[in-house]
This record gives C-alpha cells, structure tokens and sequence, in this order.
C-alpha cells in the first residue's frame, strides 16, 4: 500500500502542473469566452488534453487512486468538449436557428406541408359550398360562443360594421371574433403536433375542423356581398396564423407517419428522428404565432382599407415562402 501511495505521489508531481495549467485554462473559457484565451494559449490546450488523456491512461493501467483517476476523467472530459465541441454562444446558437435549421426543417417537412394544406383547404371550400347552398351548415362548422350575432340571420350592414367599425372599448366589432381565432388557432397548432403520434388521424381531423370553420365564416359574409372585405380583414394576420397551423399539422403528420411505417429504423429510433425534426419546426410555429398576434393586434387595428390589407397578406405570404423554400446560401463551415 505504502509503495502505490509513494508511486501516486510520484505521478502526480511529476505531471500534476500541465493538468492545473489545462484546468486554469479551461475555467477561464468557460467562466468568459474563447476570446479570453490568447491565440497561443487556445494551441497549448489541444496538447495539454493530449497529455492529460495520457496521464489517465497510464493512471488506469498501473491502478493508481480512484481520487486521480476521478480528477483525470473530469478534467479530460472538459478538455474534449472544448477541443471537439462546438463552441457556439447564445446569440449564435440563435442566429444559426433562423438562419439554418428552422427553414431546413421546414423544407425537409414539404410533404407533409403539402398534405396538411390540402386538407385544411380543401374543408374550407367545402363548408365554403355548403353553407353558401344551405345557410343552415354555418350552424354545424361554427360554434355558437364564436358567433355571437354573426350568423345567417344578420344583416349585411351589421357585418360590414364588424369589419370596419372603431371598436370602443376592445371588445365591439370583430375584436372578440379575432382573439377567439387566435386562441382557437394557437390551440389547434399544439393538438395537431402533440395528437400526431396517433397515426396521423387526430392531426387530420384537426387540420379539417379549422378549415371548416374558415370556409363558413367567409361564406357567411360572401352571402352579404362581403366576402372579398372579410377575406382582407382575415388573412391580414390568417396568413401567418394559418400558415403556422399547417406547418403544425406536418410536424404532427411526420411523427404520426414514422410510428405507422418506422422503416429500417425501429420504431422507436424512428420517432426520435421524427421528433427532433418536428420539435425544431414547433418552436419556429410558436414564433409564427406570436408574431400573428402582433398583427392581429396592431395591425388589424391601424389598417381599414382593403387594399393595404390585401398588400400586408401578400407581404406575409411572400416572405414566408422565401424564408422556408427559396435556396439558401451555402454557409462556411
């Protein structure tokens, strides 16, 4: 025992002020930056893990102290995530989200993009067709709490005061109409991706009830000789909001269609695959809603002619079809 002792010893003395000199190193980093470190001193630290790996190496193989090898793991272990990790900050972490994996994401997703948009517009046109042969279906695609008065049985002049009318005190005019939407909307985006994992159905189901409700509603105005007012007013903010829904429902679609048809992967593997893709676009979807929120709430407001409406949708729509699917640069590496 005495002679392992006296050859510890003579180990760590032997070495121990490379290690210190890679931990001071190593702490300074990580307690600032890489900048911290000078340009020799960031090439001293590959050498000096080099060695302390060849330190633990012969440390494990002689069976030196448990409390050296302890100290030689962590130290190695720090050393190698400098060494070989990526070294991103926070802000840089952030601009490679939006520059590079939010839109890779969403481009690898078209399919399901493609699928997810058909269905909810689809029903759109179907209630769209319905309610304007039957007025009586506005009732079986609108919920009577979304309503409130705007029903088959208002008139037009009453319509055309929600869609242009100042509200007086937030909560007149289509105001409540628009936060229902947006928390109906926000709702029906988080069920579509957190359902996707049963087979795709409840995801599709939801992508139907949304596109329902929007065909009625524009219909129920169409039939006033409004539709092409009411349509300016909606996707002023629809656009990004619908748009965030659908990508929603490809994210739910794509786990759901990797838990029916896993592939050479096990099912499981698979759906981490899935998820990690689909996680990625969720948090691009709970952007996209926020900032149709601030278009819902200032820009509804501010803007009342038609036309600029119009302009502010196609705008929007522009802009997110050049983010997701226009070719991106190819960046350094």
């Amino acid at each position: 025992m005495a002679e392992l002792h006296l050859k510890s010893h003579r180990f760590r003395a032997e070495r121990e002020a490379d290690w210190r000199r890679l931990e001071t190193l190593l702490d300074r980093i990580e307690r600032r930056s890489a900048t911290a470190a000078s340009a020799d001193e960031l090439l001293e630290i590959p050498v000096l893990y080099r060695q302390a790996l060849s330190s633990l190496s012969v440390a494990r193989a002689i069976s030196l102290d448990q409390g050296l090898i302890t100290y030689l793991e962590g130290l190695c272990t720090r050393a190698y995530f400098f060494v070989y990790g990526a070294r991103t900050g926070f802000w840089e972490r952030v601009t490679q989200f939006f520059a590079e994996d939010w839109p890779r994401e969403v481009r690898g997703l078209w399919r399901e993009t493609l699928a997810a948009g058909v269905i909810m517009f689809g029903a759109a046109l179907l209630a769209y067709y319905l309610v304007s042969v039957d007025a009586d279906w506005f009732q079986a695609f609108v919920p009577g709490e979304l309503a409130s008065g705007r029903d088959p049985a208002a008139t037009a002049a009453s319509l055309r005061a929600t869609l242009y009318d100042a509200p007086k005190d937030g909560r007149t005019g289509l105001s409540f109409l628009a936060s229902f939407l947006f928390t109906h909307n926000a709702q029906i985006a988080i069920l579509s991706f957190a359902l996707g994992f049963a087979l795709c159905l409840p995801t599709a189901g939801l992508m139907a009830s949304n596109g329902l409700m929007l065909g009625a509603f524009i219909a129920l105005f169409a039939s006033r000789g409004l539709g092409f007012e009411a349509t300016g007013w909606l996707m002023i903010h629809g656009v990004t909001e619908l748009f965030a829904i659908t990508l929603a429902g490809a994210a739910g679609f794509a786990i759901g269609w990797r838990v029916a048809f896993p592939g050479e992967l096990s099912r499981i593997d698979a759906l981490a695959v899935a998820g990690k893709r689909a996680a990625t676009v969720m948090i691009g979807v709970v952007i996209m809603l926020f900032v149709a929120g601030l278009l819902e709430g200032f820009a509804r407001q501010l803007i009342r002619v038609d036309l600029a409406r119009y302009a502010v949708a196609v705008t929007s729509l522009l802009v997110w079809l050049g983010y997701f699917y226009l070719p991106q640069p190819e960046r350094g590496r």
